[in-house]
């Protein structure tokens, strides 16, 4: 039940039926990684599974519906002794359900409806300066470039080579189609070729307008790519396919200073609820293909930089203050509150069926500056990530000697303490001529051991005692540990034949260490969100 392949089979129903009872018995494996198919499932499948019963009586109008849940983490004997009490519908506390405005689904009228405030509307959006009734005024989606593989990069040297390439050759189109006459069928005259140019619909109507691209130094910014995966990206409105709210959020390098942007999982997504926070641009894909972010900023500014202006609304303020009666509120105070909320546990599973369809509403909880607090927190952890001090985990060096013997050194101190080279350098000790020279670099990608306490860096290092703790901080699909062993690989574009490479020539220990310091901030995560006030 919930699939968003079963938008509006709830109102079809209801025009055959006089009355609905709908009993969601979760267990899908796909969403929840906690639960597993054999253990939480009726049928021992992956996808969840529901009892729909329809009654139809004559021509009673209008219809109704009910809606029961059970919670998700019983196991398949609980549910099977759910129903087997339950006999009849008549025996179920059944809950009433409502058309959504779009008349898609069925939601549970709770709270979220009356109560809960809009974290945004498309409708305020678009009012401009008229922003009663939500939190932030403006969002959009993140950024989408259209072509990736050329407009990002670990490496800003590489990525000026990659936009100088990319500019000529679009410039070039467009020379030799003014030549031409400037036909109308741009669809066969443009050149098709992955290794100098990727097109999109922006990009052939900056041709057809016929605007020049150029590349300026001061385009290039940094951007969160994924989670705790920062690249640069050439920010242009020419090559970028849409900049969305960032034109106006992080219009320069100054505003990285003191902005702040909270990114969600987009209604529409089929993976899990997720937010975080950067100082930065943030990618569409912030969680990967399949699934887009939307942002809001908490400052906006004009193009050049100039006029900054807060977006979290005054309406916001003045209803934050009212209700719990004190004038002490910021709007720092209530950006912070929205993100712990958005991290609680029971905020995420009670309201996930409204989180897949509609942006975040925010409760009033009791405990204002409990939350609003550990937002705080979280949200130092989630931007500051590369400046704390790495989780100690133990360096194991494979080592080989010049007959092709080998053998295995682990450094590492009492009680799990740091070793002793401070992530490789060169002065700790001294080594072997006969064993192979420590390496950090990732030649390919890392490997997690199937225990997943150990990650093999190369052939020469693997990082042992990470804590199992470590993957209870998931965004989307993943944990964030393994959203960094995965986006931290080598790779090369089958069609354009670019090659992205993670290590970084001016700090070689980057990536082993971002492991460890992305292990600290989940384990510091989990018990921050684990501690929040009750909602």
């Amino acid at each position: 039940m919930g699939q968003i392949a079963f938008d509006g089979m709830r109102k079809h129903l209801l025009a055959d039926f006089t009355r609905l009872y709908m009993l969601d018995l979760h267990g899908n494996v796909r969403q929840n990684p906690k639960l597993s198919g054999t253990t939480h499932n009726v049928f021992g499948i992956r996808v969840g599974v529901g009892v729909t019963v329809a009654v139809r009586k004559g021509a009673q109008r209008p219809a109704s519906m009910s809606h029961y849940r059970v919670p998700e983490d019983w196991r398949k004997e609980q549910k099977l002794a759910f129903l087997q009490e339950r006999a009849s519908a008549g025996a179920v506390d059944w809950h009433g359900l409502f058309l959504s405005e779009t008349d898609g689904w069925m939601v549970i009228k709770s709270a979220w409806d009356v109560a809960f405030l809009p974290m945004a509307t498309r409708q305020a959006r678009r009012r401009r300066g008229s922003f009663s009734g939500v939190i932030f005024g403006d969002f959009s989606r993140g950024l989408e470039t259209a072509r990736d593989e050329w407009l990002y990069d670990f490496d800003p040297g590489a990525l000026t080579r990659k936009v100088k390439a990319l500019v000529e050759n679009y410039n070039a189109d467009l020379d030799r189609w003014r030549r031409a006459g400037k036909p109308n069928d741009l669809d066969n005259f443009v050149t098709y070729d992955d290794t100098k140019i990727k097109w999109c619909s922006r990009l052939k109507e900056a041709l057809r307008q016929e605007t020049y691209a150029e590349f300026s130094a001061s385009r290039i910014r940094a951007c969160l790519y994924r989670p705790y995966e920062r690249r640069f990206a050439y920010f242009d409105s020419v090559l970028n396919h849409r900049t969305g709210v960032f034109a106006r959020a992080m219009p320069t390098v100054g505003a990285e200073n003191e902005n702040r942007i909270i990114g969600v999982t987009s209604p529409g997504s089929e993976k899990p609820f997720m937010a975080l926070v950067a100082r930065s641009i943030m990618d569409l894909h912030l969680v990967g293909s399949g699934a887009s972010a939307q942002c809001f900023p908490f400052y906006l500014y004009d193009e050049d930089g100039t006029n900054c202006r807060e977006n979290l609304t005054d309406w916001a303020l003045e209803h934050f203050r009212e209700h719990y009666g004190d004038e002490k509120i910021t709007k720092w105070n209530i950006f912070y509150y929205v993100y712990a909320v958005l991290h609680h546990p029971e905020y995420r599973m009670k309201y996930a069926q409204n989180l897949k369809r509609e942006l975040p509403r925010i409760p009033l909880a009791k405990d204002f500056w409990g939350f609003s607090k550990a937002g705080k927190e979280l949200a130092r952890l989630h931007i500051d990530y590369e400046k704390l001090e790495p989780y100690p985990l133990r360096f194991i060096e494979t080592c080989s000697g010049v007959l092709g013997t080998g053998g295995v050194r682990s450094d590492v101190g009492p009680s799990g303490a740091r070793p002793r080279a401070k992530y490789g350098s060169p002065q700790a000790e001294r080594r072997s001529a006969l064993r192979t020279p420590l390496s950090y670099r990732v030649e390919d990608k890392m490997r997690l051991a199937k225990d997943r306490r150990s990650l093999k860096v190369n052939d020469s290092l693997t990082l042992g005692g990470i804590p199992p703790e470590a993957f209870e901080y998931r965004l989307g699909n993943r944990s964030a540990l393994e959203w960094v062993i995965d986006q931290y690989r080598v790779t090369e574009d089958k069609h354009s034949g670019i090659r992205s490479d993670p290590n970084r020539a001016d700090d070689p220990e980057y990536i082993v260490r971002l492991v460890g310091q992305v292990i600290y901030v989940s384990l510091e995560t989990v018990q921050i969100v684990n501690s929040l006030p009750a909602l």
